[in-house]
């Protein structure tokens, strides 16, 4: 549990990390050096769990996750509602707060129930009709905090969107593969679709010497860090409760908004987080009792 929290702390913090970039970056350009970043980091792990694999687990008759196009397949899907996430969320960051983008995106987790009681065609939890409401009153208090919506508000609604298509996904495929491998298939599929999308934006620069120390911070702790923290916590810990933990990033998120570019939040705005976060909990009390949702945020 205490894993879990660490890694809430540092998603927290990527908010903040991110507005700062996105003025010295583009964001197709921040997501690929991010990713490329996390997936040198996350290699030297794999190959050496690989030179740790017993010679008698039958490596030996049947290709390993590495080889399998499955791993590869799964892992570029996955990579694809990812970069979807991650480009729609650092969009949203250009044009609205920190503290903001991280209520909304917390709305992934409400989203999750309700997109597989609408996939599995079956009767909505009465917690799920209560959270609901919730979400919807604290998404109107926090766009009207501050003045009027703006884009970067309906980004960041997006971004909770496709990040919970991620995770309903993931369900489907988390045991197909081993943690490691399935994990850097995915990082390094979100780094070929970012330079992509790189390459389609415009001219290719190094980043300014002012972002490595940033990049670094997101590429190494808490991209490639906090996957592995995630993997070893989330073995002690249901996914229920690993969802009650991650409701805590948006607050944390406030937090290190406050302290590192200096963002207040109203009494709107903490009210409107406030039921976010009820929201969020109520969701996954509704989800508990039909299945184990993994629970995976993007920052």
């Amino acid at each position: 549990m205490l894993l879990l929290i660490v890694v809430t702390c540092l998603w927290g913090s990527t908010f903040a990390v991110v507005k700062t970039l996105g003025q010295l970056l583009p964001a197709a350009d921040l997501i690929f050096w991010r990713f490329l970043i996390a997936s040198v980091a996350l290699l030297p792990l794999v190959v050496w769990t690989r030179r740790l694999r017993p010679a008698g687990d039958g490596a030996a008759r049947r290709p390993d996750g590495w080889r399998q196009r499955e791993l590869w397949r799964d892992g570029f899907l996955l990579g694809a509602w990812l970069i979807a996430g991650y480009g729609t969320q650092t969009i949203a960051l250009q044009s609205t707060s920190a503290n903001r983008a991280a209520f909304f995106t917390a709305l992934s987790v409400v989203l999750v129930p309700l997109w597989l009681v609408v996939a599995q065609r079956r009767r909505m939890p009465p917690m799920l009709w209560g959270a609901l409401p919730l979400a919807v009153a604290g998404l109107a208090l926090l766009s009207w905090e501050g003045g009027a919506l703006v884009g970067g508000d309906a980004w960041a609604l997006a971004c909770a969107v496709t990040y919970a298509g991620f995770i309903v996904t993931l369900e489907r495929m988390a045991d197909r593969h081993a943690a490691l491998p399935f994990t850097a298939a995915q990082v390094l599929s979100v780094t070929v679709l970012a330079l992509v999308w790189m390459l389609l934006s415009g001219p290719v620069a190094l980043p300014p010497a002012a972002a490595w120390g940033p990049l670094l911070y997101l590429g190494v702790a808490a991209t490639a860090a906090t996957t592995l923290l995630q993997t070893i916590g989330q073995r002690s810990v249901s996914a229920a409760e690993a969802s009650l933990i991650y409701a805590l990033e948006p607050v944390t998120a406030t937090a290190f908004s406050f302290v590192m570019i200096g963002e207040q939040v109203g009494w709107r705005g903490a009210l409107g987080g406030a039921l976010v976060v009820v929201a969020t909990v109520l969701s996954q009390r509704a989800d508990a009792p039909h299945a184990e949702t993994p629970s995976v945020q993007v920052e």
